[in-house]
């Protein structure tokens, strides 16, 4: 056995190399098993023990260390990576950290400006003192968009808008600010995108709701046009009875202005009937003013209805405009389909008859459809107490709506109907029409049959 001492073979022993292990046989054979050894042998297997807790702390070490160069790297890269800008700072506003994205806004090195406090970043003494408030306040508030004014390296200001956040330790002790950022010149430009697709979209809707209105006037174009037949016509009749009657008085009146004789002026007045004319002309003259009246209101109503009066906001009857559209979809369905009205004197509501005429054409018309192979076609509008609002309930004696369409009824262009029969669109712009007024619109199976629309609309209080 070699001379060389314990001590020393563990001394030259490497961490990275097997080394030999002496065994307290050895020792003991070595040593003669003397007392004396025996004390050499505990010194010796404690001596071991440390040198393995030691390798086994050091193995534990480099793997922590491993871990937290890769975490490093993680945050850094990170950071880099940021296109917003991002400063770390102590509670005495000294900067720790900055990121890439606000070293190259400024036009300085990031390494710089540690140890500077950010007070010098500002450009102006109101970002200074309003820096300064944020750091004496130790509350712990975060502040979020405060437009600021932060210096480049060539002394020009740039502004930003900065959001600050604190920062505490493991012990919930505020250890400072994290400030983030950008420039509020790219917020000004994703803020005007995002107003511009905001009005192309506020524009489609209102082409969608008009190309809507447009497609239901013309489903409509019979009934209306025999309701204005009626009164055209009766302006007509009269108008050509006036006619005769001009030329009759043409005829006296130059008699009359004339040479004729009296008895030959009496005879001729006998012969026209200018008597008769004269007591049956105010009965045409009013029948023909009713008449116009009755054409201009009827061109009126296709006016608000065809109009796109989105924001128009006024107190109109509810009650007139749902007879008008009842009356409009049934002169253009079949004589079979009866719609009973039993509803208040007036209804007092608030918005746009226009497009409230157009939720209950939608309305209408959906029920005739849905009730047009039904043994009885037959529509029942009607309205039940409410507080504050008039509730307006039309009950079809169609077939009902399958359970799992109810929750899919007012999607857009989702519909039943045959193709060429309907667009899907009636009912989505129905329900966010009522919306807008206020109101809102449910629909459901009645117990005794038919579908059931409730259409809510809050009432002005007159």
């Amino acid at each position: 056995m070699s001379e060389e001492s314990p001590s020393a073979a563990l001394s030259d022993a490497k961490p990275d190399e097997p080394r030999s292990v002496l065994t307290v046989e050895m020792l003991a054979a070595a040593a003669g098993a003397s007392a004396e050894d025996g004390i050499w042998l505990d010194v010796i297997r404690k001596m071991d023990e440390v040198y393995n807790d030691l390798l086994q702390y050091e193995v534990a070490l480099e793997e922590k260390n491993a871990t937290l160069e890769d975490t490093q790297q993680f945050i850094s890269s990170v950071l880099t990576s940021m296109s917003d800008l991002l400063i770390v700072c102590s509670r005495a506003g000294v900067i720790e950290s900055v990121n890439e994205a606000l070293a190259s806004l400024l036009g300085v090195d990031a390494a710089g400006l540690h140890g500077r406090t950010i007070f010098d970043l500002f450009a102006d003494e109101e970002s200074r003192e309003y820096a300064g408030r944020l750091f004496s306040d130790h509350s712990g508030h975060a502040v979020e968009d405060c437009e600021m004014q932060l210096k480049a390296a060539n002394g020009s200001a740039i502004p930003v808008s900065l959001n600050c956040t604190p920062r505490y330790n493991g012990v919930g002790k505020m250890m400072g600010l994290v400030i983030t950022g950008r420039p509020v010149g790219e917020l000004r430009r994703a803020y005007q995108a995002l107003r511009r697709a905001h009005e192309d979209l506020k524009t489609t809707q209102q082409q969608l709701i008009h190309s809507e209105k447009m497609a239901s006037l013309g489903r409509l174009v019979a009934g209306v046009a025999h309701e204005l037949n009626n009164p055209i016509s009766f302006v007509y009749g009269n108008t050509v009875a006036m006619k005769r009657y001009a030329e009759r008085l043409v005829r006296y009146l130059a008699a009359v202005h004339g040479d004729m004789p009296k008895y030959e002026r009496e005879a001729l007045r006998r012969e026209l009937r200018i008597d008769r004319m004269l007591d049956d002309l105010p009965s045409l003259i009013d029948g023909t003013v009713e008449g116009a009246e009755r054409t201009r209101d009827i061109v009126d109503a296709l006016k608000r209805f065809s109009a796109t009066d989105r924001d128009e906001r006024r107190a109109f009857d509810l009650v007139e405009v749902i007879e008008r559209a009842v009356q409009w979809v049934c002169k253009a369905t079949a004589d079979q389909f009866e719609v009973s009205v039993n509803l208040p004197a007036s209804l007092m509501v608030l918005g746009s008859p226009g497009q409230v005429q157009q939720v209950v054409m939608n309305l209408v018309q959906n029920a005739a459809d849905a009730t047009e192979n039904a043994r009885e076609r037959r529509l029942e509008i009607s309205s039940r107490a409410g507080e504050g609002e008039a509730v307006i309930e039309f009950r079809d004696s169609g077939p009902g709506i399958p359970a799992e369409n109810l929750d899919k009824l007012f999607d857009p262009f989702f519909t039943t109907k045959p193709v060429g029969r309907g667009t899907g669109l009636g009912l989505a712009i129905s329900y966010g029409i009522v919306e807008r007024h206020g109101g809102k619109l449910t629909v459901s199976n009645h117990p005794k049959g038919g579908a059931l629309f409730c259409l809510h609309l809050p009432l002005t209080g007159q």
